[in-house]
């Protein structure tokens, strides 16, 4: 019974640690999640969590691999709704720009760009890569890449710098958004012309 206790702690411990980074890189930003910083919160001590991670680099890949299936799921759960006529492309934006922005995934991919760490890239890139291929298949709809480019990109700029340039341009904080949402909504008519319409 030992074995058993020893190992759910371990698995506990480590997803109390992403957890931990998780909220550290919401709260305090991505330079913030650091092993010694994740350790204090969850009350471990360091070479407890490089035994779990091995590296801050590994603390920080795991950490992407629980936003990006978070992420995903959230989208494709979201792009499902709005092709049954449940919900519309301002939704799959929201869902979109809420994970970049206030779930600190594009906060995340800019520093690990800027810090070389671009391996840790690899869980995002995956995950998004995986259901694009899913919702291709599914729907026989080839410009999903497209359109899936188009969105990311644009969440991930508004996470970084939509606040700020917004301002600058005298526009609303929502009006990129809008203009995602926009775009995405003419790709859906033009695949399923009711679809998208039934909400508006």
């Amino acid at each position: 019974m030992s074995i058993v206790r020893e190992r759910l702690s371990q698995g506990a411990s480590r997803l109390a640690a992403i957890d931990a980074a998780r909220h550290l890189l919401i709260d305090e930003g991505p330079q913030a999640v650091t092993l010694k910083a994740v350790a204090a919160r969850i009350g471990k001590t360091h070479a407890n969590l490089l035994h779990h991670f091995g590296s801050a680099a590994g603390l920080q890949a795991a950490l992407a691999r629980a936003i990006a299936e978070q992420v995903t799921a959230s989208i494709g759960e979201a792009v499902e709704l709005a092709r049954r006529g449940e919900a519309d492309s301002r939704e799959i934006v929201d869902r979109t720009f809420d994970a970049f922005g206030k779930e600190g995934a594009g906060a995340l991919a800019a520093w690990m760009i800027l810090s070389g760490n671009t391996d840790a890239l690899n869980p995002i890139l995956g995950a998004i890569r995986a259901l694009v291929d899913q919702l291709s298949v599914a729907h026989e709809d080839h410009k999903v890449p497209e359109s899936t480019l188009s969105l990311v990109l644009a969440a991930l700029g508004d996470s970084l710098l939509g606040e700020p340039i917004a301002v600058a341009l005298g526009l609303p904080r929502e009006a990129s958004r809008e203009i995602a949402a926009h775009a995405l909504r003419s790709h859906m008519e033009s695949m399923h012309p009711k679809a998208d319409n039934q909400r508006h």
